[in-house]
């Protein structure tokens, strides 16, 4: 199995991460964004987007970090990381739709300013990140884990990009919830981190 990623992707390391937990035998490909060869036409042919992370399953091709939590937890039966339940499922999925909805466009594009110079707003996506930690913080109040009681896909899919919001000059420091959240997906077994950038408020840690 293989795993295509840059070391800087939040999305990438969302896979990463899950391949890493379920204890996976796997190949990291690092694709060179900054030389654009995700928009060469051999990694097109895995992903026409030209994005990472694909993740290449003996032949069976997938890409979009979400996809690829959804497929390894249903592949390898893991019912716990993916409930099969209607309410469970429906649940994951909504938090899945969080990290493609209000985190891409909050912490993970707070981020993108710092780290990447991407010319988004920097007051409009800051403040769009805070929202949505303060919907995390109030759903953390008295539970654990984001859905189904225990750590499900959903719980990596919000990870690496809330773990590396202050990177985009997102404080975190307002949100001890979210913060204890964090600490224990980073008590997992199996757990691998998301490489920290001397970037935002991380500049001056």
């Amino acid at each position: 199995m293989k795993l295509y990623h840059h070391p800087l992707s939040g999305h990438a390391h969302r896979a990463r991460l899950f391949v890493s937990l379920l204890g996976l035998p796997h190949e990291l490909i690092e694709v060179d964004l900054k030389a654009g060869a995700h928009k060469k036409p051999d990694f097109l042919a895995l992903n026409r987007f030209g994005q990472v992370p694909v993740l290449d399953d003996n032949g069976t091709v997938v890409s979009d970090s979400n996809a690829i939590l959804v497929y390894l937890a249903s592949k390898h039966a893991r019912r716990d990381w993916l409930p099969q339940d209607a309410a469970g499922a429906a649940e994951v999925q909504r938090w899945l739709s969080v990290a493609a909805g209000e985190i891409a466009y909050g912490p993970a594009a707070a981020r993108l300013v710092t780290v990447f110079g991407a010319r988004f707003n920097p007051e409009e996506v800051i403040g769009r990140a805070h929202a949505i930690l303060g919907k995390l913080e109030d759903h953390l109040d008295g539970r654990d884990w984001l859905a189904a009681g225990h750590p499900t896909i959903a719980d990596v899919a919000l990870y690496s990009y809330v773990a590396r919001a202050p990177e985009g000059n997102v404080d975190l420091s307002g949100y001890p919830r979210v913060n204890a959240f964090l600490r224990r997906i980073e008590a997992l077994p199996g757990f691998v981190p998301f490489v920290k950038t001397p970037a935002g408020l991380e500049a001056a840690a």
